[in-house]
């Protein structure tokens, strides 16, 4: 959400940004819709300064007849409030809807263009050359009995799956060694409720124009009382709406930022949009474990992008621990989604796939979240702003299990454990169980 005052005083520039990230949105009917409204809030201001001056003369009416007269005025004054009442309430929820898919403006530096406008800013790591065949994870977690991908649709549908033995040692050891780093960094630890109302996923823009990404329960329960819960609640898709929504309506004191928090969480993805991709193996799942983390800092643009580097470096960290090749993606207007205003993808190097695979995603939203959930600060002036908003994976499994089982498999069918991930895991060498 962008603030009103801005989008009256720049049209062509949130014009510009609709037009680049691919918005369906009509600027001007939405500024229409604006001035409309505020034609029926002077009116509703004014019918009740009318009503209130009418109070105070019924007060000083010296005679009954006197009285009369004011109550008769005042009943047409009465009807035309209530119209203008009902009329404002209709232009204020389309004015809300409306506002909801205003983009935020992304940055001078970010690509213009699709997916196909994203650019490559860094690499790190050494592609592995296999001198043997190389395997998928999915025939290594066969193998090795890490994995059934058939018994996971038989049970779960399509995209199901079952982690077995060492990938599970595997799956929960980079959970333990992200939120060790991030205890490292600083950042505060939460395991955030993953069933949510819509007012979280509202605030973080998941809603209105990714709801059919969001899994919705069908039964959300019963009160104490035995009445059926009626409010609708969602399966969460990553930690950040729980956390943001962690403080909404929170003013901070400007001392008390950056404020820094992570999340583990499982997430739920319907993964709709995502309809012939990534069919096969574990790339593309409905249910994962993720670490995610938040900042919310000044709303200064030059430190918010501060901290989206930094973001991005504790990921990379995260990456280079586990000595995995990757690359730095600067993303594009269109492909970035409506409230980023800067963006990049970190993707890891998958041998099977021939190709580098997303597996972080690192972003600065500004204060186009903070408004939906009204999350402030206080400056030193005593001044009230919107903070600044960033998230960023930190690491999300079993996505990232593929890159370590091809990366690190061997000749003889096995696979060696990252360095950092052998202590949780009990072993250097995942190799055959024997039967």
């Amino acid at each position: 959400m962008l603030d009103i005052h801005f989008i009256r005083e720049n049209p062509d520039k949130v014009k510009d940004a609709i037009l680049k990230k691919r918005v369906n949105l009509d600027l001007d009917q939405f500024l229409e819709t604006d001035k409309k409204r505020r034609e029926l809030l002077r009116a509703i201001q004014d019918t009740n300064a009318q009503k209130n001056s009418a109070n105070v003369e019924i007060q000083n009416a010296k005679t009954e007849e006197e009285k009369n007269k004011i109550i008769f005025r005042m009943r047409d004054v009465d009807r035309v409030s209530d119209a203008v009442a009902k009329e404002f309430q209709e232009v204020d929820l389309k004015f809300q809807q409306l506002s909801l898919l205003v983009p935020n403006i992304p940055s001078e530096d970010s690509p213009v263009g699709g997916e196909e406008a994203n650019k490559e800013i860094m690499t790190w790591g050494k592609i592995p050359q296999f001198n043997f065949p190389a395997k998928d994870h999915i025939q290594l977690g066969e193998d090795l009995d890490l994995l059934d991908i058939r018994a996971g649709a038989k049970t779960s549908g399509f995209r199901g799956y079952y982690l077995k033995n060492d990938a599970v040692l595997l799956h929960f050891a980079l959970m333990w060694y992200a939120l060790g780093k991030m205890r490292e960094k600083g950042f505060d630890l939460f395991v955030p409720p993953t069933i949510i109302r819509e007012f979280a996923l509202v605030g973080s823009g998941h809603f209105p124009v990714g709801r059919e990404e969001v899994y919705q329960l069908g039964n959300p329960g019963k009160l104490e009382t035995g009445e059926a819960i009626k409010e609708q609640l969602f399966l969460a898709g990553t930690a950040e709406p729980s956390l943001l929504a962690y403080y909404a309506d929170k003013i901070f004191d400007e001392k008390d930022l950056p404020l820094k928090v992570c999340g583990i969480s499982p997430c739920y993805r319907s993964e709709i949009g995502s309809y012939g991709k990534d069919t096969k193996g574990l790339y593309r799942v409905h249910e994962f474990l993720k670490v995610e983390q938040i900042v919310f800092c000044k709303a200064h643009l030059e430190e918010s992008n501060e901290w989206l580097e930094t973001m991005r470096e504790i990921s990379q960290e995260v990456l280079k621990g586990l000595e995995l090749p990757h690359r730095v993606l600067s993303i594009s207007t269109g492909d970035m989604g409506a409230g980023k205003h800067k963006m990049y993808d970190i993707e890891t190097w998958m041998p099977a796939r021939g190709v580098y695979g997303e597996t972080h995603s690192d972003s600065n939203l500004t204060d186009w979240q903070t408004r939906r959930l009204n999350i402030q600060y206080r400056d030193k002036q005593g001044e009230k702003k919107f903070a600044y908003a960033l998230n960023n994976t930190v690491i999300a499994s079993p996505r990232i299990l593929i890159a370590i089982l091809e990366n690190y498999q061997q000749e003889d069918g096995s696979v060696v454990v990252p360095k950092v991930l052998q202590p949780f895991v009990g072993r250097e060498v995942i190799e055959k169980r024997k039967s």
